[in-house]
């Protein structure tokens, strides 16, 4: 079920069918290196990850489709109604759609949503040190960088400093 869309790029709601590309892309080394999921996603437990999440109102994960093809995901975590704040997420999955603008398309739309019919204020975001495409990313959408938390995880036994970034309902409306 297609719920935003922009030309050739739509979000939908997850669904169970999705699962197998989930893994798929999840699993990729090219896609994984700033996830922290407990790797490898197995098909079993993310089917019963779904069960457990897919009706919250704390959370809203969708498949970014270009042209009817999914190519990646993107969602909002925690969704915190009394505080009118989210944690936003994407990973474009498919390599050949990389860099197309598709992330930045998909993000303005999901955006839109959370502050136009969720009605947030703020949406925010962890991202590592390291992910300067995704800082480029989100600085091209207006997020802000607001502080760095060093030593947030630990990877593989690597410790990581992560930034978070925010935005706020009304600075994404002067940047659109």
């Amino acid at each position: 079920m297609i719920i935003l869309r922009d030309g050739n790029v739509s979000l939908r709601k997850f669904c169970l069918e999705d699962i197998p590309k989930k893994v798929e892309w999840i699993n990729n080394t090219d896609n994984n290196k700033y996830l922290h999921y407990d790797l490898p996603l197995e098909y079993d437990k993310t089917t019963m990850w779904f069960h457990r999440i897919k009706d919250l109102d704390t959370r809203f994960d969708a498949v970014i489709e270009y042209e009817g093809i999914p190519v990646g995901l993107i969602g909002l975590l925690n969704i915190d109604n009394k505080n009118k704040k989210a944690e936003y997420y994407v990973c474009i999955g498919e390599q050949e759609f990389k860099g197309c603008g598709i992330a930045k398309k998909a993000s303005m739309l999901l955006i839109n949503y959370a502050f136009n019919t969720l009605g947030l204020n703020k949406i925010f975001l962890y991202t590592e040190e390291e992910n300067i495409s995704a800082q480029n990313l989100f600085e091209k959408l207006g997020f802000q960088k607001e502080g760095l938390i060093r030593q947030d995880l630990i990877c593989d036994g690597k410790k990581v400093n992560r930034y978070v970034y925010g935005i706020l309902k009304e600075v994404y409306e002067n940047v659109v």
